[in-house]
């Protein structure tokens, strides 16, 4: 799936409704509900880029989990004949559709920042000594860095306004509690989609505050022994990138900004590896879905 932009945002937004699922789960649905639990719990660890790895696999194993349900006879026959007609559909189907314009909004954020991480990596290779243009190549790199960033917080904003869209409900007009299971665990599996890489986006953005005065706050906590948990390897590389703008910054600050950007690059390198798999989850489950709507 390809966007018209590299950083397209995501412009559509619709309601996410609830629907009232049976007092046990479906047996048709236990282990899409059991996945679902297990990344609930997940979302409550550090968000550390591992974590945020490990929630990625973890979605990932939910679509599988999604696409063996929508495999079975009693999906496709509720699918195909019950709920053509119902809005539950419709809900679930723009659903799908949201999921993967997140997931390719998501993919085009991190393109990017690794292509400006690695080109200042280049010149902090280059450039260790200090010599003439490396102040430039910085200054790009955080301009990049803010622009980036400003994308990333709408895209954040955005997917909030849709979180908030969850609160309406309506019943559907259906006896069978495997119909409304069905729909209900797909809605669910959105929802947790949606907020999983809401926290994605927010784990690799900046606060909204200057970066100079970041890095100068996270060398202060440094120096006196403290790592500052609310520091992710974002912000920890663009402040230790930023303290290269002060006239006192030392070959030493340059090796620190290096380490610090390096690190940068192999959590990016390992958030997209994820999220490319995700990204075939999330096709391949959505192609299972219309065939199963046109079965």
């Amino acid at each position: 799936m390809t966007s018209s932009s590299p950083l397209r945002l995501i412009k559509t937004s619709y309601h996410t409704r609830s629907v009232s699922l049976p007092s046990r789960p479906s047996p048709l649905t236990v282990g899409v509900e059991q996945q679902l639990q297990r990344l609930r719990s997940s979302q409550e660890a550090s968000s550390s880029s591992s974590s945020r790895c490990h929630e990625l696999s973890g979605l990932r194993d939910l679509y599988d989990c999604v696409d063996d349900l929508l495999h079975l006879p009693h999906t496709l026959k509720a699918l195909s004949s019950q709920l053509r007609s119902e809005e539950g559909v419709n809900d679930v189907l723009d659903g799908s559709l949201r999921v993967l314009d997140v997931c390719n909004t998501t993919r085009d954020v991190l393109m990017e920042m690794k292509k400006n991480v690695q080109d200042l990596l280049s010149s902090l290779r280059r450039k260790r000594g200090g010599e003439a243009g490396l102040a430039d190549d910085v200054k790009e790199y955080l301009n990049c860095q803010k622009k980036l960033n400003k994308v990333v917080h709408k895209c954040v904003e955005d997917l909030k306004k849709m979180e908030n869209k969850h609160v309406s409900s309506f019943s559907l007009l259906e006896e069978d509690p495997n119909v409304v299971a069905i729909v209900g665990s797909l809605r669910e599996v959105n929802a947790l989609t949606t907020s999983i890489f809401k926290s994605l986006l927010f784990s690799i953005s900046l606060p909204r505050k200057n970066s100079w005065s970041l890095a100068s706050k996270l060398i202060n906590k440094k120096k006196h022994g403290e790592e500052g948990e609310c520091f992710n390897q974002v912000v920890k590389a663009d402040a230790a990138v930023a303290n290269l703008m002060s006239p006192k910054s030392s070959c030493k600050d340059t090796q620190n900004a290096l380490k610090s950007v390096e690190g940068l690059e192999i959590s990016i390198h390992g958030l997209e590896h994820e999220l490319e798999c995700v990204f075939r989850s999330l096709i391949k489950t959505r192609v299972s879905l219309l065939n199963g709507l046109n079965h």
